[in-house]
């Protein structure tokens, strides 16, 4: 009786009760329950990967939604299609406590209710049971090889990451009374539901048309209509136990007077269905959720059927399994065994669902050098991946590299005066928080948010902002491609150690000395090459004939950031100096994010030339354009005079002698280069005499080469990313789930 009463104040069936007096607790756990699922989505607690992709079902409220029979028919429709698939389960009042596979120990004291059904339903099927699911997952993929785990109400298990969220609503108490146990139902407040891909209504048979309509129109507030559906329970047959299962009819039952039992969590949901299948029930029993029955509890369930005239007894499938073992009852035990229907949108599901399986990868990247990084890591992941969806999030402009390379761009536009976040200038830093910087930070940070629970992983291409940015923005700890720190400078603070070891996948860094002081403080971090290097391409990219005449080959760089516009003609001036004294001919590498109309606009003195608007002309000196890949005609200049940052860096590498400006951003970035860069006062006078000496001695010219080969290292790490994610992440397994289950056997990898 005092079960009776909570439950129908749980379920809002009555408002004025005593046990309103748990309200406060009610208030506490949803305290609670919101700050551990803002650490999660915020990368505060971390959430463990899966080996393979992974559909958790779940719900919001305590039992009663058909989550195992939903289960059943979920594995049976993947693995039609060809997959190795296994369940991964709590196993509740099972004694387990190291995860194991059901069938290896005595099943009665060691599974649990639900894992034992299902293993009955699913014959040849590995289903684990595990507290911790991820320890079921990693069983099922070692021991039963399989390549897609359904993980059995993990919803609110977010120490698990899964790729989807099946999440089933009862149609006949969907929320209870609104309140979190022990006050409520409710194990989560209903705006957990912006966490699922799916929401199905169950039950939804049992319920007027009107009350169901109003309920999908509820959820579909909340998740989309495209993202709702309906489901109900059929019956395919009744069985008997008698000790064993033996084959029943679902003619013998009918007009028999029974009595019904059960212990599970919507016993009410239970009788209504026998009485739409037609059941003559005398009387009912109702116990807790996954009670063991004693023989003392089933001696009273025979006397109180013998008391009503009760001619046999009727429980649930999952009621079979708490039964004491040897048991044999005396009236025939008529059991429904039940499956799980998609109402009228069958296609519409499992095309959902799929489509939610798909593989989403965000590269993301804060700079102008590391767009062009991001870009080639992108198409790496594309070629191997070519089912994955892979999106764009430069932190800085408008994206154009990646819209030009066919990518998604889903961050906002950030541009901003510096063109950029600034390190070293205190006063355009000003500039940009006056300009607007804290709102561009959090309407990116917004735009993060649209992407949790539907990014599988963040590849970051900059610094340890960045990879917080997206730890912050999706709770998922990404893989970071370090290129903006090194030992070779200062190396990380110890807060970017922290974070690098505690919230970071995985870092790469630029080169060995920086991986050995981030091991050191316990990172995760390999060394594969230089990054900026991979910008290179490799030995037989094509070599763009330089045009003009002139014995030696002079790149122009004026940079990627706004300040290319006034800069340009600093170059120009010290272009003209250096003609007048050595056969030279120039070129000009215009960045992508660089208008080159608005460019050659402010060039002063300076036409265009008989090219046109590819060239400039200032008397006898004609200065070419260029808009192309910078190593296409990077790999045979002798000399390069810029105010890049990873495009100096990367022409240093190459071998060639680069020049610059004396200014806070290059002395750091000398510090990496070395002998490899020259840096002299921001004068044109200044810059041409240094390229003079620098074109006249081959000794120098030889040492600068040798020195940025050296310093900047081979390329190579990109294609190691790659091989990671698809490798170690277990993202090519789950392109190849997804690509075969919409229908393509062979998978979609690229060789």
């Amino acid at each position: 009786m005092i079960l009776k009463s909570y439950l129908r104040y749980a379920r809002g069936e009555r408002f004025f009760s005593l046990w309103a007096m748990l309200a406060p607790l009610g208030w506490i756990a949803r305290a609670l329950v919101n700050a551990r699922n803002f650490a999660y989505d915020h990368g505060v607690m971390e959430s463990a990967e899966s080996p393979v992709p992974t559909v958790s079902v779940g719900n919001l409220t305590l039992g009663g939604t058909n989550k195992t029979p939903f289960v059943e028919m979920l594995v049976l429709e993947i693995a039609r299609r060809g997959i190795r698939v296994g369940v991964v389960s709590r196993g509740y009042k099972g004694s387990s406590t190291a995860p194991e596979l059901v069938g290896r120990l005595d099943p009665r004291s060691f599974a649990g209710d639900e894992p034992l059904l299902l293993q009955n339903r699913l014959p040849g099927v590995p289903i684990a049971v595990a507290n911790d699911r991820s320890d079921g997952i990693a069983l099922l993929k070692n021991g039963g090889k399989v390549e897609l785990a359904v993980a059995d109400d993990a919803f609110q298990h977010r120490k698990l990451r899964r790729d989807v969220d099946v999440v089933l609503v009862d149609a006949l108490c969907p929320w209870g009374n609104g309140r979190l146990f022990p006050a409520g139902l409710l194990r989560e407040g209903a705006e957990a539901l912006e966490r699922a891909h799916l929401v199905v209504i169950t039950k939804a048979d049992q319920v007027p048309a009107e009350r169901l309509e109003a309920l999908k129109e509820e959820l579909s507030r909340k998740v989309g209509p495209d993202r709702v559906f309906c489901s109900r329970l059929a019956v395919s047959r009744w069985d008997l136990w008698d000790g064993n299962w033996r084959a029943g009819s679902g003619n013998a039952i009918e007009d028999l007077p029974v009595l019904a039992f059960s212990a599970i969590g919507n016993p009410a949901s239970f009788r209504r269905s026998l009485e739409q299948h037609g059941v003559n029930i005398k009387a009912e029993s109702c116990f807790r959720d996954h009670h063991r029955f004693t023989e003392k509890d089933l001696d009273q369930l025979v006397a109180k059927a013998s008391q009503v005239h009760a001619e046999a007894l009727v429980c649930s499938e999952k009621d079979i399994y708490n039964l004491p073992k040897g048991w044999v009852p005396p009236l025939p035990l008529f059991v429904p065994r039940v499956r799980t229907e998609i109402i009228q949108e069958q296609d519409r599901f499992w095309k959902t669902l799929w489509k939610a399986l798909r593989p989403c990868l965000v590269v993301a990247s804060n700079g102008y050098g590391e767009d062009a990084i991001g870009v080639i890591l992108g198409e790496k992941l594309r070629r191997a991946m070519p089912n994955a969806e892979i999106l764009a999030f430069p932190l800085v402009g408008a994206g154009k590299p990646y819209a030009d390379s066919g990518f998604s761009v889903v961050s906002p536009v950030a541009e901003t005066p510096s063109g950029g976040i600034v390190k070293y200038n205190l006063i355009d830093f000003v500039r940009d928080l006056r300009f607007g910087l804290v709102k561009i930070i959090m309407e990116q940070l917004k735009s993060w948010r649209a992407l949790r629970h539907r990014s599988r992983m963040a590849f970051c291409v900059g610094d340890v902002y960045l990879a917080l940015q997206a730890l912050w923005g999706q709770g998922v700890a990404p893989v970071l491609v370090a290129t903006a720190k090194t030992a070779y400078i200062a190396g990380h603070w110890g807060i970017e150690r922290f974070v690098l070891k505690h919230r970071v996948a995985q870092v790469w860094a630029r080169d060995e000395e920086t991986v050995r002081e981030l091991v050191r403080s316990g990172v995760k971090a390999r060394f594969s090459g230089n990054p900026i290097m991979d910008l290179a391409g490799t030995a037989d990219t094509e070599i763009q004939e330089w045009p003009g005449e002139g014995e030696h080959r002079i790149l122009l760089l004026p940079g990627s950031r706004n300040r290319a516009y006034t800069e340009f003609p600093l170059l120009l001036e010290a272009a003209f100096l250096l003609a007048e004294r050595v056969d030279c001919r120039f070129l000009a590498v215009i960045a992508p994010t660089i208008d080159r109309d608005e460019l050659v606009s402010r060039t002063g003195g300076w036409k265009t030339g008989p090219a046109g608007a590819g060239s400039l002309r200032n008397g006898p000196i004609e200065i070419f354009l260029y808009d192309g890949a910078l190593p296409a005609v990077a790999r045979t200049a002798d000399l390069v005079i810029g105010l890049g940052g990873t495009a100096n860096q990367l022409c240093a590498g190459l071998g060639i002698p680069v020049l610059s400006v004396e200014e806070k951003g290059k002395l750091v970035q000398k510090r990496i280069l070395q002998d490899a860069e020259r840096l002299v006062p921001r004068d044109p006078r200044a810059l041409a005499e240094a390229a003079f000496e620098i074109l006249e001695d081959p000794n120098l010219r030889l040492h600068m080469s040798r020195t940025g080969i050296l310093r900047l290292g081979h390329p190579g790490a990109l294609d190691e990313v790659v091989r990671f994610a698809v490798e170690e992440l277990g993202l090519g397994l789950r392109e190849s789930v997804y690509s075969r289950l919409c229908g393509n056997p062979e998978g979609g990898r690229a060789q």
